[in-house]
């Protein structure tokens, strides 16, 4: 028999051909030197690469597992976000973070093609729509194709019964070509959400009134108390009124008095004064009720007047004009507000006082200069807190012509009539405290100004008057009366004139204005519609200190300056507003006055104002700083300190035409003053930073006491005087 053949075997990997050689070496030879050959090519193929600086680790290490997590969460996001909550009203920290990271972002450039905008710029660039193209391509044909080959005309008749039936049913390109596909290249899907405002809070500039918090209780016994109390002090004030009604004072008579009055105590009279305690409980009480809403009611009147002008009173505030820095020798006054009353507008403004203990009061007395025009008058106390209307007002019989406020006690107003009686008003009551008539002492012409001095010896209040007939008299109040004393007549150098019968009357000079010296409350000064500055003492009532021929026509104010003892200051009709020097070497003494007369008759500075001057004010601040007023609805500011000729504002403040400017008068604290009209107007002005200049002080010194600034004020004053003296009044 034939031998068999060996069967066939599978033929082994390369790899493993190798290790069955390895194990068995006496297999084939051919296979053995094979198997050897393919796996060092293959080894020799598997290198690593790997870098210089890598870390060459044990088997150990190999084998540890790390464990790693994948999240979604941002490392760079912050974690401590803080958020204020307007609902609850405090700050929150914020729990949810946003954790989107953006690594890359590119903002695409293409249209969708059925855009507007995209419709827009093909038209401009006049490419065809791609149905117009579609429609070109599809419809026209070429000659070529209109004539088909011969041989070919019947595949296309009978081609057009499938055409046919084609065209019945639309495909689904053609359904489609109506539906508006979506931007698949710039398309996102957005929601929306209304915001809900947050809550926001907002406070009025307005000063809140105080408040108090108390706290009590209520029961029957202390209610009972409480008007078993208020019982008591009604009956003992019906007691203090029974006790005016004095008595006999002899022992006898008051025994026997007594015995009558306990006689009259029955019980019909404890009746009758149950029914006035009733009375008097029940006016009580509505007074109380009035009084208390009549305060409530001025309170949110002066509220809603700081709404209304809120933008006055931040400038009164804050405004200072910022021009001032680029020019020094300039200033401007800013109007704030206008203080106006219905009846008054008829009137003239004759008197401008501020009350000395509340800074934004003041006084304004009504009347008219026109003899042919007189009528009754007004007194206003106006407030800056409520410029809408009037705090206090006083109607009376006669024109108002000036007034002046207590400087120790605000409520006390003293009061000149053109009728020539003066009076004295209390603000809490409507009607005068004192007045004088034509039985002790009332002048005969229009008082033109009152002014209150320091009380006398017995501690009784007293003030001075100035009149046309030429008489200034004090006045003193003494318990309920008034009493009067001439204190110095003005009559005039000429001596007395000749009636025609050969009878001689004594000419008497017509007084318009006076001013009591600051520290010497005995010497005054009286201005006369002669244009004379008479010097006068308390202590003489006979003879004149010092008479100057100040002005040409009648003089309107006189005034001493506030810091300098010497000093003072004129206005007249004139036009001119002169500062005068006046020597302290002036006495009673004719002899020894005659050296001096030469120093006061020739004025330091003369202003002309090219109109009527109707006041002039020294400023409270500066000892060289004061403003005038004139007709023409002017008024001038001036500062000798800086200009010597010119003033450096010259404003017009009268609204109207052919108004003339009456008063003005500075605030003592604020820097603010008030100009008065013939219109019934009182007009508030502040004034800007130039205009109110003080002397720098040094760096690093403490703060000067008033002795030292006034020291400063007259310092600064002489300095200037000192250039227009003449040099014989240096020497002396």
């Amino acid at each position: 028999m034939p031998p068999k053949a060996a069967p066939k075997s599978k033929q082994a990997p390369k790899g493993k051909i190798s290790r069955q050689a390895g194990k068995s070496g006496k297999d084939g030879d051919d296979m053995t030197d094979m198997g050897d050959t393919d796996g060092d090519d293959w080894m020799n193929t598997k290198t690593l690469v790997k870098p210089d600086d890598q870390l060459d680790l044990n088997e150990q290490e190999l084998k540890e597992e790390f464990t790693r997590i994948l999240t979604a969460n941002n490392p760079h996001a912050p974690q401590n976000i803080v958020r204020y909550s307007f609902k609850e009203r405090q700050y929150k920290q914020t729990s949810h973070v946003d954790q989107l990271a953006i690594h890359f972002a590119l903002d695409g450039n293409m249209l969708h093609k059925e855009s507007d905008e995209a419709k827009r710029q093909m038209a401009k660039l006049g490419i065809p729509e791609s149905g117009e193209v579609a429609g070109s391509e599809g419809g026209e044909t070429t000659p070529a194709a209109a004539a088909p080959a011969e041989g070919e005309e019947g595949k296309d008749e009978a081609k057009e019964g499938d055409q046919r039936e084609d065209a019945a049913t639309p495909g689904p390109s053609a359904a489609a070509k109506g539906e508006k596909l979506t931007n698949q290249f710039n398309f996102s899907e957005r929601a929306s959400q209304t915001y809900n405002n947050p809550y926001r809070e907002r406070g009025t500039a307005t000063e809140p009134p105080p408040r108090a918090t108390f706290s009590s209780n209520v029961t029957q016994w202390e209610i009972a108390d409480a008007y078993h109390e208020d019982f008591e002090k009604q009956l003992e004030a019906i007691r203090a009124k029974q006790v005016h009604k004095a008595p006999p004072t002899f022992p006898h008579h008051q025994h026997h008095f007594q015995e009558k009055s306990k006689e009259k105590k029955t019980i019909p009279g404890r009746k009758e004064e149950e029914k006035t305690r009733k009375k008097l409980t029940i006016t009580e009480t509505q007074g109380d009720d009035i009084s208390r809403i009549s305060k409530a009611t001025k309170i949110v009147e002066r509220m809603v007047n700081q709404n209304t002008y809120d933008d006055i009173a931040q400038d009164f505030k804050y405004w200072e004009d910022p021009s001032d820095e680029y020019r020094d020798n300039e200033g401007t006054m800013l109007p704030l507000w206008r203080f106006s009353y219905e009846k008054a507008k008829k009137l003239a403004v004759t008197s401008l006082c501020w009350n000395p203990k509340y800074k934004d009061l003041f006084a304004a007395s009504y009347g008219s200069y026109d003899f042919m025009k007189q009528g009754s008058g007004m007194i206003l106390f106006f407030s800056l807190k409520n410029p809408s209307f009037a705090e206090y007002i006083y109607e009376t019989d006669s024109g108002v012509m000036c007034l002046d406020v207590h400087p120790e006690h605000p409520y006390m107003v003293a009061i000149g009539f053109y009728d020539g009686s003066v009076g004295v008003y209390n603000v809490q009551k409507k009607e005068p405290v004192h007045r004088c008539t034509a039985k002790n002492g009332k002048h005969t012409d229009p008082v033109w100004q009152v002014r209150w001095q320091k009380d006398d010896l017995e501690n009784n209040h007293n003030f001075y008057s100035v009149s046309s007939d030429g008489r200034i008299v004090h006045w003193t109040i003494i318990k309920n009366e008034l009493l009067f004393e001439d204190v110095i007549t003005l009559t005039l150098p000429n001596g007395a004139a000749e009636g025609p019968d050969g009878t001689k009357v004594n000419t008497i000079g017509c007084g318009t204005a006076f001013d009591f010296h600051r520290k010497n409350d005995y010497l005054f000064l009286v201005g006369t519609e002669e244009g004379k500055i008479h010097q006068c003492s308390k202590a003489y009532s006979s003879q004149f200190l010092d008479t100057v021929d100040a002005h040409n026509m009648a003089v309107y104010k006189v005034r001493w300056n506030p810091f300098h003892p010497r000093i003072y200051i004129t206005c007249s009709a004139d036009w001119t507003v002169k500062i005068w020097e006046v020597s302290s070497k002036t006495t009673a003494d004719k002899s020894e006055s005659t050296s001096v007369e030469a120093q006061t008759k020739k004025p330091l500075f003369t202003f002309d104002l090219n109109n009527s001057v109707g006041d002039v004010a020294w400023a409270p601040y500066s000892s060289t700083v004061f403003a005038a007023v004139t007709a023409d609805g002017k008024m001038f500011v001036y500062d000798l300190n800086i200009n010597k000729y010119e003033p450096l504002c010259e404003q017009m403040v009268a609204q109207k035409k052919k108004t003339k400017l009456t008063h003005v008068e500075f605030n003592p604290k604020d820097p603010i003053l008030i100009v008065g009209d013939d219109r019934g107007n009182v007009t508030s002005l502040k004034i800007s930073p130039n205009l109110r200049k003080l002397p720098k002080e040094k760096k690093g010194a403490p703060p000067m006491d008033p002795k030292q600034k006034e020291d400063n004020e007259i310092a600064k004053l002489d300095k200037i005087l000192s250039m227009v003296r003449e040099p014989n009044e240096d020497k002396k």
